[in-house]
Order: structure tokens, then C-alpha cells, then sequence
């Protein structure tokens, strides 16, 4: 397949690189932040990746592309597609305004609503994740590629380490950590909530509040390719995309 080629991935770990680029130019200024319909924030550096990502998607094979920062197809078009990009310019906007460099960039690729290739950057540590199906997960710094490997965990354990997220803690997902043993709570913005759990610098996180596929699907075939799972909250079935809904059902990744 070509996700699984080589000259794909170098070409895209470029792209990538050239949006964290795009984007850390914009960071370091005084840049002007807007509101969308849903009074989320947004910044030129969102449409700007966004348009970098799209073009270059858009010269690939014939498929479709689901973005936040898109006014996507609807159901009735997209429902055919094999093939699905997934795309969040920059997921944890919030973070990017508040300058606290806990934003990440996503790409990740789904055959039938499965994700078999994703791909995140870290643009203020330059630090980019990718899954490939049949092939592994992986961290890149610099030039040099750590495989990415979850061990097997006991969720009866003590002392297990929980993310959940400072910004859309709840009282389903306090009610949840409640169940677990003397676990360490760890806090942290975008994406890189579920790159902790393919790193293993975490071993749960619960998702009890809203998110939408772009959020997830580049992450999720990291951890899913590491090994690890990104289960529907309530049936314990693995996250599909694009759906006709492009709500996220609550989930639970470890």
C-alpha cells in the first residue's frame, strides 16, 4: 500500500516538518486570534497549515479529506470513500494561544473508517509520532527513530498513571479515575494525550467529554500500531471514522 512506502513517508514527515515551520513563524509574534461559529479560537497559523496539508493531500491517491478547519463533504458523498484523511492543522488551539507549547499538528489516514496511518508533530520540540499498519509506531527526533512498543498492564494495579486533561475534567471522568488504586493524575493539552500512552509515559486515558475525529484519528493509529487500543467508552469496540457524525463517542485509551 503506498502509506507503507518509503518515499510516502519521508515526503510526508517533510510536510510536516514545513507546518511545524509554518507554524512556530506565527507563535512567536503577536498574532491576531478570531472566533469560529462554535466560539472556539483560531489563528492563521491553523488555516495556514491547514492549506499546506491540503494541497499536498490533495495530489495523492483519490480519496477524501475531513478537516476541522474545512467545510467538509457531506455524508452522502463522503460514505462511499475508501480512503479518508483526517486532518487537525493544529489540535489544541487554546494551548497555541496560551503559548504553553502543548499543541500538536494531524494527519492520519483511515481505509474504510479504520486508521491505518497516522502521522503527529510537537512543533515547539520538533518531536514527530507515526503509525503504520504492518509496519510499527514510531518516535522521530532529529534523525534518530525510536520503535514504540506498549507493555501489557494490569488496570487493577496501584498507582497506575491517569491522564486527564486539566481543561475538560468532569465529573464522569472524576468518577472513573475513582475506581483505580492510588493513581498518579497527569495533565497535558492536545494529541499528545494519547502519544503518552504510546510512549508509555502513561497508562490510561478516559475521554468522558466531547471530541471529533480530527482530534484523534492520527494519534489513535500510533498508539493502535504500538500495540495499544482506543476503545468506545461504552461498548469497548474500537473507534471507526467517518462517520456520518463526526463526533467521537467517549473513549478510553491504553
Amino acid at each position: 500500500m503506498f502509506y507503507q512506502d518509503t518515499t510516502f513517508l519521508l515526503n510526508i514527515i517533510s510536510l510536516i516538518r514545513e507546518c511545524n515551520e509554518i507554524i512556530l513563524n506565527i507563535y512567536n509574534t503577536d498574532f491576531e486570534v478570531t472566533n469560529k461559529d462554535d466560539n472556539s479560537p483560531l489563528t492563521l497559523a491553523d488555516q495556514k497549515s491547514n492549506e499546506h496539508i491540503c494541497k499536498f493531500l490533495n495530489n495523492l491517491n483519490n480519496s477524501i479529506i475531513i478537516s476541522e478547519e474545512n467545510k467538509n463533504d457531506s455524508f452522502s458523498i463522503r460514505k462511499h470513500a475508501e480512503w479518508c484523511w483526517l486532518v487537525d492543522p493544529i489540535d489544541g488551539t487554546k494551548e497555541f494561544v496560551k503559548k504553553n507549547g502543548q499543541f500538536t499538528v494531524n494527519i492520519g489516514l483511515c481505509r474504510f473508517g479504520v486508521p491505518v496511518f497516522g502521522i503527529v508533530s510537537i512543533p515547539v520540540t520538533g518531536e514527530i509520532y507515526y503509525g503504520i499498519k504492518d509496519i510499527g509506531s514510531f518516535k522521530l527526533e532529529g534523525e534518530n527513530y525510536t520503535k514504540l512498543q506498549i507493555r501489557e498492564k494490569n488496570l487493577l494495579s496501584s498507582n497506575l498513571k491517569i491522564i486527564a486533561s486539566s481543561s475538560h475534567m468532569n465529573e464522569e471522568t472524576a468518577n472513573y479515575i475513582h475506581n483505580f488504586v492510588d493513581p498518579e493524575i497527569i495533565n497535558v493539552g492536545s494529541s499528545i494525550k494519547l502519544l503518552y500512552i504510546a510512549e508509555g509515559k502513561a497508562d490510561v486515558y478516559p475521554r468522558i467529554a466531547p471530541t471529533s475525529e480530527w482530534d484523534t484519528c492520527a494519534a489513535h493509529a500510533v498508539v493502535k500500531f504500538a500495540g495499544g487500543s482506543v476503545l468506545n467508552f461504552d461498548t469497548g469496540e474500537q473507534l471507526t471514522y467517518n462517520k456520518e457524525n463526526l463526533l467521537n463517542p467517549h473513549f478510553i485509551v491504553h
